[in-house]
């Protein structure tokens, strides 16, 4: 697996939802990983879509597909099922935590008068 590509295990999570099933109607997108892939690219390494490598296809045919999905709000399909649970509202009970035998006690150094 190359640097800023999606894991399989995320890959199976999402690739219900992506458009292109054959299934659905239109085109069969055989190339929705691929695809995920470009966008990763662009995502996490920072770069404008013309410096897409040429691996991913046509930048400008990977940013219209981009810009597609999110008007039918298929990321945000894909990122809530990504997501990660909500740590909000996790609750800690201290008497379940220990602290460091360093962590308490330790005397506050004086401040020596200016002269």
């Amino acid at each position: 697996m190359r640097r800023y590509e999606i894991s399989d295990h995320a890959w199976h999570r999402i690739s219900h939802l992506l458009p292109g099933k054959s299934t659905d109607v239109g085109r069969t997108a055989k190339d929705n990983r691929q695809f995920i892939n470009a966008v990763l690219w662009i995502a996490r390494s920072g770069a404008p879509w013309r410096d897409l490598p040429e691996r991913f296809g046509s930048w400008n045919s990977v940013y219209q597909r981009f810009r597609r999905w999110a008007k039918k709000e298929v990321w945000q399909r894909v990122f809530e099922q990504l997501q990660e649970p909500d740590l909000d509202w996790l609750m800690l009970d201290s008497t379940t935590i220990r602290a460091h035998q360093h962590a308490a006690g330790q005397k506050k150094q004086q401040q020596r008068p200016k002269a």
